[in-house]
């Protein structure tokens, strides 16, 4: 890790989300967790604008100083996250009616704001940079989804909708609740998003490239950290009220573990072997072992895994 990203990391506000991937003491089974309404509590003091972002200096960057097989390359994290938030803020509605207490639905709430706005920062990025040439939202996240794998479609497609659409006519099995989160909270947002963050973010600060992407990037990772803080908070409630629902957080987790493996990969690196550097200076091997670390910590403070 760069000594930016660690510093990146190591600010208060990335801390006082209480993700437990940025607390030593997870290795323990230590970290303490905040719950809802603390973390509602914090949304409230994170606030940030899609509109206050500057983009005029990345647009000269993407043109100018970025080579059209780099701006190819790219596309393939870029297209993973406009898509992706666009999937998962469409998703998030059913929980706010599974879940058992009025302060999760309120904070559910906030997140599902935080995902419209990061659609609205990557959608003002790919206007104002000029990266696509479509013209409406919808028209953007249809020619951006070419760049995707395989695997993406699978995870977000079926498996998370899957979960989403079984809520939605069954918002009392807590168990889909449960299995939701585990997909969504510590797999899509916990392994892939953050992991994806942090390399792009690092990566983009050494080249010196798309200052205010980078900003609005860091403010989407903050975000996504008091999700994930979230999702640790309310399986480990759950795997302790019943263990109907930690064998369902176990389950879903062998079961999605495999395709979100694949994600890990880019579809423009072929049949390159998983210790082959990507554009971002690392292997899929060193990103798959930021990930793992990441989600192992998790694992450990919500009682899954030994310590």
């Amino acid at each position: 890790m760069t000594e930016q990203a660690t510093k990146r990391t190591d600010r208060d506000d990335f801390r006082e989300t209480s993700d437990p991937a940025l607390d030593e003491r997870a290795d323990r089974g230590e970290a303490p967790l905040l719950g809802p309404r603390e973390l509602y509590l914090l949304w409230e003091r994170q606030h940030w604008a899609t509109q206050d972002l500057d983009f005029t200096q990345d647009r000269i960057d993407w043109h100018e100083r970025i080579g059209e097989e780099e701006r190819f390359q790219r596309m393939y994290g870029l297209s993973s996250f406009f898509i992706g938030e666009q999937r998962v803020q469409s998703e998030l509605a059913p929980l706010m009616r599974a879940v058992p207490d009025e302060d999760m639905r309120i904070f559910l709430s906030t997140q599902i704001a935080d995902e419209a706005r990061h659609v609205a920062f990557f959608d003002r990025f790919y206007t104002e940079v000029g990266v696509l040439e479509s013209t409406s939202l919808q028209a953007r996240l249809e020619e951006t989804s070419a760049h995707v794998n395989p695997e993406f479609t699978v995870l977000f497609d079926e498996m998370l909708k899957g979960k989403a659409d079984r809520l939605a006519v069954a918002p009392d099995d807590l168990e889909c609740a449960c299995e939701f989160v585990t997909i969504y909270h510590m797999i899509v947002e916990g392994m892939l998003a953050l992991t994806g963050q942090h390399f792009i973010i690092d990566y983009n600060e050494q080249q010196g490239t798309l200052p205010a992407f980078v900003e609005g990037f860091t403010n989407v990772a903050r975000d996504e950290h008091r999700h994930v803080a979230f999702g640790a908070w309310f399986l480990r409630h759950m795997a302790r009220r019943d263990d109907r629902y930690r064998e369902a957080i176990q389950r879903t987790l062998t079961e999605v573990a495999p395709v979100a493996d694949g994600v890990l990969k880019p579809k423009w690196m072929g049949d390159a072997g998983d210790d082959a550097p990507t554009l971002f200076g690392v292997s899929v091997d060193e990103t798959r072992a930021f990930a793992m670390q990441a989600l192992s910590r998790r694992l450990k403070v919500i009682g899954l895994l030994a310590t």
